[in-house]
C-alpha cells in the first residue's frame, strides 16, 4: 500500500485535490500553470506536493499564463493544465483556449469556483463559470463538491481521466474543468475523519489501469487507408496535379517531411511548400519543392497556364492570398489530408478530407504504387508520365529562376527592409531552433521570403485564430526548457503581450526576439483602407511610440538595436544560452510596404511563357 501525503489527510478539499493530480500524474501530465488567487488554494497545493514529477509554474497573468501553457504544449504535444481562482481570472484564459481548439492544442483548463450556494447572491468574485468558453472546448464540465466518499472519489477519477483523454482525441483541443471548492480552503482540518484514508485507501489498487493511450483514432485510420485504393488509383492517373504542403506543426517534421516526399515522387506531382511548413527546412529530402509559388501566381498568364487538375493539400491552407484565389478560380478536384475532425477547405470545393496522417498515407499509397501502374499497362502510364514530366518541369523550372531572383535581390540590399530579415533568418539559424513567427506581416514575409534550407529549423505560430494576443508568452513557452529558441515579430504584437516578460523569473532557457519595429501595424499598409487618412494612422496604423530600450530596463530585459544585417547575422549565431533579449530592427513601416506592392509581382520572368 502506498502512503498518502500527509497534507492529503487535512480536509475533504485537500484529499480530493490529491485524487485529482495524482490522477494526471498517473496518466502523463508533466506541467502545470498556476495563477495566484484564494479559491484555487487545494489545488495549488495538492499541484506543489507533486514536484518534481510535475513542474509547477506560477505565472501572474492569466492571459500571459495560458498563452505560455499554450506554448508548452506546442512545443512537446502534451497537454500542459492551468488552474486559476474563480471570478474574471478564468475569463481571461479565453483568447488562448480559443487558440487552442482553432489549432488543436491540447490543454486542460482548471478554474476554481464557490460552491452553489454563494453563487447568485453578490458573494464577492463569483461570476457564473458554467460554460464560460462557450462550445470552444472540446468536453467541459463542472465537478462535484468534494466528497470522502469512495463512490465519488472513484467519478473524480473517471472524470479526470475522461478530461485528459478528450484533449487528445478525436482531435487535440482543449478540455474545461469547472471545480467548487467550500471553506476551508487552506489545508486546516475541516472536522471530517479521513482516519479510513490514512489506514485503508489502497491508492495502488486505486489507480490501477490508469492508461493515457488511446487506439482509437489509429484504428479507424487504418480502416479508411485500406478503403483507399480507388483513390490512390485516381491520382496516378492524373498529370496536372499539385501537393499543397501547408500550416503544420507536426512533432516529427523529418517524418512528416518524407512522407509529402514520398507521396510527390510516387506521383511526379510538385510540392507547393507553405512558408510555415516544415518541408522548407528539410528541403533536401523533396526535389519538387516549389517554395515561391504566391511570387509565380501573381503572373496572371503562369497562373492559367500551371492550373491543376487535382490536388493534394496536407494540413491547413497556406496564408497566401494569391494562392487560394488561384485554387478558387480554377477548381481542382481536392483532398484534404489531415486525421483531425475539422472542416480544412476554406474555399468551399469540390473536396474530400481524409481523415488519416499523411505518413500513413503515403506509406500505403507507396506499397500500392508500383502494382497499380503495371496492371494499367506501359503505354497509358507512359503517356500519363510524359505529361506530368512537362507539367512539373515547367513548376521546377519557374521555381528556379524566381527564386534566383528573390535570393538576388535579398542578398544586395542593404536598406533595413523588414522582408529581409524573414529571409536571412532562414540561413543564419542554428540546425534545430525553435522559431516562433508572430501574426500579420511577419508570417507573411516568411511565405514570400523563407529560403528552402537543410537546417530543422522547428517553426511555430498561432495560427489557428491568427491573433497578436500572447504572442510574447507563446513563444516563452516554446523556448521553455527547450534549445535556445527565436522569436520573429512587430512592435505592435510584442506590446499587446508585455506581461509576457514577467515570465522572465520563472523561464528556463533562452529567447532572442527579432523585434521588427516599423511603429505601427505594417499589415494595414496593404490594405485597401490605407489610401484614407484620416482616418488610416490613429486607427489602423496606431503608432505607439515607444521606446523598447527602457521598456526592456523595466523588465531586465537586454536590448540591442541592430543597425545592419551584418550585425544581425552575428546575433542570431551562435544564440545566447540563458535568458531573454530583444533585438530591435527599425524599419520604415510605408517604404517597406511600398516595395512590396511595387516588386513581388516583378520576380516572375517573362521567358517563362510558353
Amino acid at each position: 500500500m502506498l502512503d498518502l501525503m500527509p497534507i492529503a489527510f487535512r480536509n475533504v478539499n485537500q484529499l480530493w485535490a490529491y485524487i485529482l493530480t495524482e490522477t494526471l500524474k498517473t496518466l502523463g501530465l508533466r506541467c502545470v500553470v498556476i495563477c495566484p488567487g484564494s479559491r484555487s488554494t487545494p489545488l495549488t497545493v495538492a499541484f506543489a506536493q507533486q514536484v518534481p514529477d510535475i513542474e509547477a509554474i506560477s505565472i501572474l497573468d492569466e492571459r500571459s499564463a495560458a498563452f505560455f501553457a499554450l506554448g508548452r504544449a506546442k512545443a512537446t504535444g502534451c497537454p500542459v493544465a492551468i488552474v486559476c481562482t474563480s471570478g474574471t481570472a478564468g475569463a481571461n484564459f479565453y483568447p488562448a483556449l480559443i487558440e487552442a481548439k482553432e489549432s488543436r492544442v491540447p490543454l486542460l483548463i482548471l478554474t476554481t469556483d464557490r460552491p452553489q450556494e454563494l453563487r447568485d447572491c453578490h458573494s464577492g468574485q463569483t461570476i457564473d463559470q458554467w460554460k464560460l468558453y462557450g462550445n470552444y472546448p472540446n468536453w467541459q464540465a463542472e465537478l462535484a463538491l468534494p466528497s470522502p466518499d469512495m463512490g465519488m472519489l472513484a467519478y473524480l477519477r473517471q472524470t479526470v481521466i475522461h478530461s485528459w483523454e478528450r484533449t487528445q482525441t478525436p482531435t487535440k483541443g482543449p478540455v474545461h474543468l469547472n471545480i467548487p471548492f467550500r471553506d476551508p480552503l487552506a489545508p486546516v482540518p475541516d472536522g471530517t475523519d479521513l482516519s479510513y484514508f490514512q489506514s485503508q485507501f489502497h491508492l495502488q489498487d486505486f489507480f490501477a489501469g490508469i492508461n493515457s493511450n488511446s487506439l482509437i483514432s489509429t484504428l479507424v485510420q487504418t480502416r479508411l487507408i485500406a478503403s483507399l485504393l480507388p483513390t490512390f488509383q485516381e491520382w496516378q492517373k492524373c498529370d496536372r496535379g499539385i501537393i499543397i504542403a501547408g500550416v503544420a506543426q507536426p512533432q516529427q517534421p523529418q517524418e512528416y517531411c518524407r512522407a509529402i516526399a514520398r507521396l510527390s515522387q510516387t506521383l511526379k506531382w510538385p510540392v507547393l511548400a507553405e512558408g510555415l511548413s516544415p518541408v522548407r527546412n528539410y528541403a533536401d529530402l523533396n526535389p519538387y519543392l516549389i517554395s515561391t509559388y504566391d511570387l509565380i501566381l501573381r503572373n496572371q498568364q503562369l497562373a492559367k497556364q500551371l492550373a491543376p487538375e487535382m490536388v493534394i493539400q496536407v494540413g491547413e491552407m497556406p496564408t497566401s492570398k494569391e494562392l487560394r484565389s488561384w485554387i478558387d478560380a480554377t477548381q481542382p478536384r481536392r483532398w484534404v489530408i489531415d486525421p483531425s475532425d475539422q472542416n480544412l477547405d476554406p474555399l468551399h470545393g469540390r473536396t474530400t478530407h481524409l481523415r488519416v496522417a499523411v505518413e500513413q498515407l503515403a506509406e500505403e499509397q507507396g506499397s500500392r504504387g508500383a502494382g497499380e501502374q503495371e496492371s494499367r499497362g506501359a503505354g497509358e502510364q507512359g503517356r500519363i508520365n510524359s505529361l506530368a514530366d512537362e507539367y512539373l518541369k515547367f513548376w521546377c523550372t519557374a521555381e528556379a529562376q524566381v527564386r534566383k531572383a528573390v535570393d538576388q535581390t535579398m542578398d544586395t540590399m542593404e536598406e533595413l527592409f523588414e522582408g529581409k530579415a524573414a529571409w536571412l533568418l532562414s540561413q543564419t539559424l542554428p540546425p534545430g531552433t525553435p522559431l516562433f513567427i508572430a501574426n500579420s506581416m511577419p508570417v507573411r514575409d516568411v511565405e514570400f521570403f523563407w529560403q528552402p534550407n537543410n537546417l530543422g529549423v522547428r517553426s511555430h505560430f498561432n495560427r489557428g485564430a491568427n491573433g497578436i494576443d500572447g504572442t510574447l508568452s507563446t513563444a516563452l513557452g516554446i523556448a521553455h526548457r527547450q534549445q535556445s529558441s527565436v522569436m520573429l515579430t512587430g512592435d505592435l504584437a510584442l506590446l499587446h503581450d508585455t506581461n509576457g516578460f514577467l515570465i522572465r523569473n520563472k523561464f528556463v532557457g533562452h529567447l532572442t526576439i527579432l523585434l521588427i519595429n516599423n511603429n505601427g501595424g505594417g499589415i494595414f499598409e496593404m490594405l485597401p483602407i490605407a489610401k484614407f487618412d484620416p482616418p488610416f494612422e490613429e486607427f489602423f496604423g496606431t503608432p505607439q511610440d515607444i521606446d523598447f530600450a527602457q521598456l526592456c530596463a523595466t523588465y531586465n530585459v537586454q536590448h540591442e538595436l541592430i543597425t545592419s544585417w551584418e550585425q544581425l547575422q552575428q546575433k542570431l549565431n551562435p544564440l545566447p544560452t540563458m535568458g531573454i533579449r530583444v533585438l530591435e530592427l527599425r524599419t520604415n513601416r510605408k517604404a517597406d510596404a511600398k516595395w512590396r506592392q511595387d516588386n513581388l509581382r516583378q520576380f516572375a520572368p517573362i521567358e517563362l511563357l510558353r
